[in-house]
C-alpha cells in the first residue's frame, strides 16, 4: 500500500484531532490516578486498622472454606446458611459438675458449630452457673442460654446407684422447655424444633439435617443404646412407625431413647403443661412424655424410614 500524501493526511489530521485531545486527556487522567495511588500504597506504612481489617477477611475466607468443605461432605444445601427463615433448633442440654464434663461439652460444640440456626440451651444441675461452664459458653461461637436448676439430693444418684434406677436431667430438661414458653410467650405460633441432647452422647451433623423439617415429632435409629447395637421404630410400607426394636421392653408405647426424637416447638408451646415427670416408670420417660403430644400413627420416621444408623 502506498504512503499518504500531505493533503489527504492534512486532511484527516483537521477531521480526528479533537478526539484524539480528547483520549490523550482520559489516558493521562487515568494513569496520573493510578501512579498517585500506587504511590500511596507504595509509601504510605498500612495502618493496624487496615491490618486488622485484612487479618478479619483472611480468617472470614478460611471459615468459608471450611463451611464449604462441611456442607459438601454431608451433601447439606448451600442455602441453608444463607436462609434467614431457617426453622431454629433448640437443643437443650443438661450438664452436672465432673472431671469429664468440659470435654464432653466440647464434643457437642465441635458438631454444633456444624449446624446453621442452632440455639443451644445449657442447664447446669446446681444451685448457680458455674464458671466454667459460663467462660466455656461465652468462648464456643454458639448462640446460647445458660440456666441451671438443682436436682434435689433425694432424687440424685449416689456412685454406687446404676443409671438407670433414677431419671436424670428431668429437671433441668423441663427448665428449657418453661425458658421457651416464656421467650415465645406472645408468639402463637412459633417456628423451630425442639431437640433434647444429653451431653455424655454423640451426635453427627447430618441428624440435625434430618430433623429440621419436623411438623410434629420426628423419629430415628440410635445406635450403641439399651445394650444394643441399635435401637429403631420399625416402619410399615405406608410410611407408618408400626412397632420398636428395642433390646429392653420393645412393648412401650415409644420405645426409644431420649436421643431419638424431636419435637416441632409449636406443637409442644400450644400443649399447656406438657413436661417429663420425676414419678415417670424406669425407662417410661420418653413414654409419658410423648404420649401427652403425639400418637404412634403421627410419628415422622426419618433417616430413610429409620433404615439408617450412621448417626
Amino acid at each position: 500500500m502506498g504512503s499518504l500524501n500531505s493533503y489527504v493526511l492534512k486532511r484527516r489530521m483537521r477531521k480526528w484531532w479533537k478526539y484524539l485531545v480528547v483520549l490523550i486527556f482520559l489516558l493521562a487522567v487515568y494513569f496520573g490516578g493510578f501512579l498517585h495511588i500506587s504511590g500511596n500504597i507504595s509509601t504510605a506504612p498500612p495502618s493496624d486498622l487496615s491490618r486488622n481489617t485484612m487479618k478479619e477477611v483472611f480468617a472470614l475466607q478460611r471459615q468459608i472454606k471450611l463451611l464449604k468443605s462441611v456442607l459438601k461432605q454431608y451433601s447439606i444445601p448451600e442455602k441453608e446458611y444463607s436462609d434467614v427463615l431457617l426453622p431454629v433448633i433448640y437443643v437443650i442440654t443438661p450438664t452436672y459438675t465432673r472431671p469429664q464434663q468440659k470435654a464432653e461439652l466440647t464434643r457437642l460444640k465441635s458438631v454444633f458449630l456444624h449446624v446453621p440456626a442452632l440455639h443451644w440451651i445449657v442447664v447446669e444441675d446446681a444451685p448457680k452457673k458455674s464458671q466454667l461452664v459460663s467462660n466455656f459458653l461465652e468462648s464456643s461461637g454458639l448462640t446460647y442460654t445458660h440456666l441451671h436448676q438443682s436436682t434435689p439430693q433425694e432424687w440424685k444418684l449416689k456412685d454406687s446407684d446404676p443409671k438407670w434406677q433414677k431419671p436424670r436431667g428431668v429437671l433441668q430438661r423441663n427448665a428449657g422447655i418453661r425458658w421457651l414458653r416464656s421467650k415465645f410467650a406472645h408468639d402463637a405460633s412459633p417456628r423451630g424444633v425442639v431437640y433434647f441432647a444429653d451431653d455424655d452422647n454423640t451426635y453427627s451433623v447430618e441428624l440435625f439435617h434430618e430433623m429440621r423439617d419436623t411438623h410434629k415429632v420426628s423419629v430415628w435409629p440410635v445406635a450403641l443404646v439399651g445394650g444394643v447395637l441399635v435401637e429403631r421404630p420399625l416402619v410399615e410400607s405406608n410410611g407408618q412407625v408400626s412397632s420398636w426394636l428395642a433390646g429392653w421392653k420393645a412393648d412401650r408405647p415409644f420405645a426409644m431413647d431420649m436421643a431419638g426424637f424431636a419435637v416441632n416447638l409449636s406443637l409442644l408451646l400450644n400443649k399447656s403443661g406438657v413436661e417429663f415427670s420425676i414419678d415417670a416408670p424406669i425407662g417410661f420417660q420418653e413414654s409419658v412424655f410423648l404420649e401427652k403430644i403425639i400418637t404412634r400413627e403421627e410419628l415422622e420416621p426419618k433417616a430413610d424410614l429409620c433404615t439408617k444408623v450412621s448417626f
